[in-house]
């Protein structure tokens, strides 16, 4: 069977290589923070969870930021989240990888599932770690050195060019 990680190298919008871009990375941490300003503002359940789950991920912002400055590109929210457990496990945890692939989740049933509740005590759980997980993103798209981004390229490339 094709491993996961081959598989969103293959499909269309999923996962490639591009070049490290530091500056872009920063546009996306700035588009996470407005994420969270809007997030402080709004009142509506639905629309916290929306944009606490924005503001953690992009359609990527703080997860893409730290892809972007490796000089990965991957518009697939699900392979997204593969790269946070697989690639970069040195640096989330399993736990905050489950906690982004739940707001995910959440995000989808709040905006397009009128009948699916999303509990208040997990809406407060996204609503407080939002902005942790930004400053999260932010000390490790501030920590990557070239030597850390070939190494994480390095392995990438290898586990794209495997036969599943």
């Amino acid at each position: 069977m094709m491993d996961q990680l081959l598989w969103c190298g293959r499909i269309k919008n999923g996962i490639s290589l591009t070049a490290p871009n530091e500056t872009l990375a920063s546009a996306y941490l700035g588009k996470a923070e407005e994420a969270l300003e809007t997030m402080q503002t709004i009142t509506t359940h639905d629309w916290r969870i929306t944009t606490a789950y924005y503001a953690m991920y992009f359609s990527h912002f703080s997860l893409y930021a730290v892809l972007t400055r490796i000089g990965i590109r991957c518009e697939n929210h699900s392979c997204t989240i593969l790269l946070m457990k697989r690639l970069l496990s040195d640096y989330f945890t399993p736990e905050e990888a489950t906690l982004v692939e739940k707001a995910r989740g959440a995000r989808v049933d709040a905006q397009y599932y009128v009948s699916r509740e999303i509990p208040d005590l997990f809406c407060d759980q996204l609503v407080r770690a939002a902005p942790r997980f930004l400053v999260k993103c932010r000390n490790i798209v501030g920590a990557m050195n070239e030597k850390t981004i070939g190494i994480l390229r390095g392995r990438l490339a290898e586990a794209l060019r495997e036969e599943g």
